[in-house]
């Protein structure tokens, strides 16, 4: 009898224990969807003296092709930069795209670590999960980076090209290439991430920034990483290029502006930050607090990667400085129109 009353009281308190986990992921989801959801009144935007050109005041967000505008052609690809830049029906402020060095200390334009997502290399190399770096720039000329492309009605217009055929333009770039096209057709804008970490990561970003002081584009960068140590080392060997937050810079960042600290002083001049991310962590980074909080620290406010258009409208209206998008067209008309 006695062991039958305790067995009911640990089955009593086992649901006592998972109501109360319950409630607490309730209230984690809903404080979640409250903050997400959250919109500022972007009357509540203020005005601040600043020497920082990425931040351009309300009514002149930039527009940024993130990925060279990957959702409309294959990212990253010549094809995309020409569709983006040479459009008659839209226009592109800043370009956005992310660097892998390979064996020969070539930087080339890719977003993944691995050639699969987007392109046909395993088929052609012989092996998933082939990454830039153990190939030649030349060998990665061989791949055809359009083969997965999807538009937006499920169309794969590139997949089935022969591989001895297939077109310059959707071959693998180097960053040389892609910068002398863009600088041949006026100025622009850009935001670079280099994706390699440690040692590699630190050798692409010295390779980058010769680049950019030989084409004299050093003042026009916005640089980013994921790797705190590559961030860093920025700090460190080339203090004048303009870097963007790391993620835990992002997160202090966000603590600062919770609690108005005063005396915050960071390193960088950029936040690149998501907006309604799902399933993220309940801090919702486009608000006026944020936006005004930022701009009174000199610090631009650039966002990634919102191809909603109700996202755009909102942050258009409480005066982003920079939009990323794989849909730039959809952004030019909501910004056009707003």
């Amino acid at each position: 009898m006695k062991t039958e009353i305790k067995e009911k009281k640990k089955h009593s308190n086992a649901k006592k224990v998972f109501a109360a986990i319950g409630i607490v992921l309730a209230m984690i989801i809903i404080a979640d969807i409250i903050s997400v959801n959250w919109h500022s009144n972007p009357k509540n935007i203020k005005t601040y003296e600043t020497d920082n050109n990425y931040i351009v005041g309300m009514g002149n967000t930039q527009i940024s092709a993130h990925r060279s505008g990957g959702g409309i052609m294959p990212e990253e690809t010549m094809a995309a930069f020409k569709n983006c830049a040479e459009n008659p029906d839209f226009k592109i402020d800043t370009f956005e795209f992310d660097l892998h060095i390979t064996k020969d200390d070539v930087l080339v334009l890719l977003h993944d670590d691995t050639l699969d997502r987007t392109s046909n290399s395993a088929e052609i190399f012989g092996k998933e999960e082939a990454r830039p770096e153990e190939y030649t720039y030349d060998e990665l000329r061989t791949l055809n980076m359009g083969a997965k492309f999807a538009d937006e009605s499920g169309n794969m217009p590139y997949k089935d090209i022969d591989k001895d055929n297939v077109p310059d333009d959707i071959k693998i770039l180097r960053i040389e290439d892609v910068l002398d096209y863009l600088t041949s057709l006026g100025e622009y804008d850009y935001i670079i991430e280099i994706k390699n970490s440690g040692d590699l990561g630190k050798k692409g970003v010295d390779i980058l920034y010769n680049i950019l002081v030989d084409k004299n584009l050093l003042d026009c960068v916005v640089f980013g990483s994921f790797h705190e140590e590559v961030s860093h080392y920025v700090d460190e060997k080339h203090p004048d290029l303009m870097r963007s937050a790391t993620i835990k810079e992002v997160l202090t960042f966000w603590a600062a502006a919770l609690r108005n600290d005063k005396d915050f002083n960071p390193s960088y001049s950029v936040l690149q930050i998501p907006f309604n991310m799902p399933y993220r962590i309940a801090a919702n980074l486009g608000t006026a607090q944020v936006i005004n909080y930022a701009h009174e620290k000199g610090i631009a406010v650039q966002y990634w990667t919102i191809n909603s258009e109700k996202d755009m409208e909102y942050l258009i209206s409480v005066g982003a400085d920079c939009i990323m998008t794989d849909y730039p067209d959809k952004l030019y008309k909501i910004y056009n129109e707003k």
